[in-house]
């Protein structure tokens, strides 16, 4: 299979909609001024907010030329990469913070992924993580019955090629350097094939908002991660493996 063909179809066919309440929560970790980096941006809608919203100076890849080029028509610093094949072109350490947002899950090794953005991020630079939640309850529910359902915009989405919990997240920071500063979760309530419809009914869906962003690991949909790069001179420690943030 052709990946880059395929997600080249992907986005022809997608417009710009996004869940920008997602986004909301990704934005107060970028800072004005900051040298940013995005893997995987698509169209640019996170990097446009990023530099409007916030003041930061965001250079960001995508792996389609359609995305680049619908980043581009909005201002953005945007070039095509295939990190599975391609480094990210810039020297170790060359920035405040690096963002990915719901795209290491689509990329056939994460391992790499993970490795080049934290190469590039400055010691003491922000490592912003956003990624589907495999812990979620639906999916626990699916598992204790011996399901493991493709349901659309779910973790379990036939697009996402690996998956991920919190405590693996923690681990796969940890081992590049990065010590987890903030936990947060999005609980997607618009994901139909997760949420029956009486939980998107107020006033039940801001009670379960907040328990996506109080207890993640089991109630978002998506886990948002923020971590430090440490320096040469931080102490080494273990990380927590606990699922709830301290």
């Amino acid at each position: 299979m052709d990946l880059v063909a395929w997600y080249e179809a992907y986005w022809a066919a997608k417009d710009d909609t996004v869940d920008h309440s997602r986004l909301d929560l990704l934005l107060p970790h970028v800072q004005p001024g900051q040298r940013v980096f995005q893997l995987d941006g698509g169209p640019g809608m996170l990097a446009e907010r990023m530099v409007r919203e916030r003041g930061a100076r965001v250079i960001m890849t995508d792996l389609t030329q359609e995305a680049t080029r619908r980043a581009r028509a909005k201002g953005l610093d945007a070039s095509q990469l295939y990190i599975a094949e391609q480094d990210i072109p810039h020297p170790d350490a060359s920035f405040d913070a690096v963002v990915s947002d719901s795209a290491i899950e689509h990329h056939f090794d994460p391992a790499r992924s993970f490795d080049e953005l934290a190469r590039v991020l400055k010691p003491g630079g922000a490592f912003v993580l956003c990624l589907p939640n495999a812990g979620h309850w639906r999916c626990r529910w699916w598992l204790l019955r011996g399901r493991f359902p493709y349901v659309r915009g779910t973790p379990t989405d036939f697009t996402h090629l690996r998956f991920f919990t919190l405590h693996e997240i923690r681990l796969w920071l940890f081992e590049r350097g990065i010590d987890i500063q903030h936990i947060d979760g999005s609980a997607s309530l618009w994901v139909r094939g997760l949420y029956p419809s009486w939980l998107r009914r107020p006033p039940i869906a801001g009670l379960y908002t907040r328990l996506a962003r109080r207890w993640p690991a089991l109630f978002a949909r998506d886990l948002i991660v923020v971590g430090r790069k440490r320096g040469v001179q931080n102490e080494t420690r273990r990380p927590s493996v606990s699922s709830t943030p301290s």
